[in-house]
């Protein structure tokens, strides 16, 4: 079995073929989603909403990514593992987010994934000249929730549209080899997506993205009180788990998801 790699998910890119992404938290669902055709595999600190009962993700801690990593490392044998790191583990210094993402990285994960505009350059720019390949991730990004006001739409005028762009072109001149946008207007996600030379990741970011990505338990209709906009119950049409997965990876597949329906 070939193992999915960064350089199998750039010749996808390079080949306008979408890639799909689906948040995992054990070893189980690694397997199930794998066997569905999801490309990575996004060990999300989301687990602080889904899993642990919490409003937001900031409790979440390297200990909690570290074992969970390692769990979904054990029921992998050929997805890509995309591992975030959480609040408190990346800001502080360089220095400190090469420590603790080579905690992760030992774990299993084959891509960490940063939060932060164009701040976060020195720190992407610092791990990816050090072998560790980052996945930035812009937009609305939840660990800064409390700064950005609540969960809302993010570019939506001309001065934050401008500062995003800026910040993608920056962040992909550091060494990000990914890029993933969260509530960004789809015609905006499409123009970040045309001036970079990455592929770039959307979550409620329009269908022009080289991938979508979506949290396990809302695609699978388990969400917390109301439906997000740019999320679409699989389940609704599917006998079984494996079926809405595979579902789902056929729809980003076809560029079927997400439809205007899903977007902003």
């Amino acid at each position: 079995m070939m193992k999915t790699t960064q350089s199998t998910l750039l010749k996808m890119y390079e080949n306008s073929e979408k890639f799909t992404v689906l948040t995992c938290y054990d070893a189980l669902f690694a397997t199930i989603l794998e066997d569905a055709g999801v490309d990575v595999l996004l060990v999300g600190d989301s687990m602080g909403n889904v899993l642990h009962g919490e409003s937001t993700t900031l409790s979440v801690t390297l200990a909690d990514m570290t074992y969970h990593t390692r769990c979904v490392a054990r029921g992998s044998n050929k997805a890509f593992i995309m591992t975030d790191m959480p609040f408190g583990t990346f800001q502080v210094s360089p220095e400190l987010a090469f420590k603790n993402a080579c905690k992760l990285i030992a774990a299993g994960a084959h891509m960490v994934k940063i939060e932060g505009g164009h701040i976060m350059a020195e720190t992407i720019k610092f791990l990816t000249q050090r072998g560790i390949p980052v996945c930035a991730h812009i937009g609305l990004t939840p660990q800064s929730i409390h700064q950005l006001g609540g969960y809302k739409l993010q570019g939506a005028d001309t001065i934050t549209a401008k500062q995003l762009s800026q910040d993608a072109k920056i962040l992909e001149k550091a060494g990000a080899n990914m890029l993933l946008m969260e509530m960004v207007p789809a015609k905006l996600a499409k123009k970040i997506t045309q001036s970079v030379s990455i592929p770039t990741i959307g979550i409620g970011a329009g269908v022009d993205c080289s991938a979508q990505v979506l949290v396990l338990h809302d695609m699978l209709g388990l969400y917390q009180g109301k439906k997000a906009r740019f999320v679409k119950d699989f389940m609704a049409d599917a006998n079984n788990i494996q079926e809405a997965i595979t579902n789902y990876v056929l729809a980003v597949k076809a560029g079927q998801f997400p439809n205007q329906e899903h977007e902003f």
